[in-house]
């Protein structure tokens, strides 16, 4: 005989409110939804040329690398093609998040690991061996479209 149902309501209430305790306590973000999952989702402020853009890291070792490297200052980014920004970090991240992907869109956050640039995209792209997805920009990216080198900063947001 299983456990009455007002006892697993309880349970996953209580599941419900330690998960968001500890979400907040440790700076992490719960979805809309309250998955999971999604708390272990890190936020990053990307900061240039007067702007500012937030973005949501994957859950994948080599998001979790470029976070432990925050905050990042004296980066520089730059135009590469015409359909990304790039800036190469101080050493190369992990490429233990490696792997193919799909869904590829503008607003993504990757990292190339042969050249161990991070880049950030404002128009359409493709997968590529060695491309791993860090993470996304929330909302607008249009700041990516402004042409020019810019010095970049990049914190956690907290």
């Amino acid at each position: 005989m299983g456990a009455p149902s007002s006892l697993i309501t309880r349970r996953a209430a209580l599941r419900t409110i330690l998960l968001t305790a500890a979400a907040g306590t440790l700076g992490l973000t719960l979805s809309r939804r309250g998955n999971a999952q999604e708390a272990n989702r890190m936020k990053i402020r990307i900061s240039f040329n007067d702007m500012t853009m937030i973005a949501t890291l994957e859950d994948n070792p080599s998001a979790r690398d470029l976070a432990s490297m925050l905050p990042l200052e004296g980066l520089q980014i730059d135009d590469y093609g015409n359909n990304e920004k790039i800036c190469y970090l101080p050493r190369k991240l992990t490429e233990e998040g490696s792997g193919r992907f799909t869904d590829e869109r503008p607003g993504d956050i990757g990292y190339f690991a042969p050249w161990g640039n991070l880049a950030f995209y404002h128009a359409g792209y493709q997968w590529s061996r060695g491309l791993i997805r860090l993470g996304r920009i929330d909302g607008s990216f249009d700041a990516l479209r402004v042409r020019g080198a810019f010095p970049l900063r990049i914190d956690p947001v907290t």
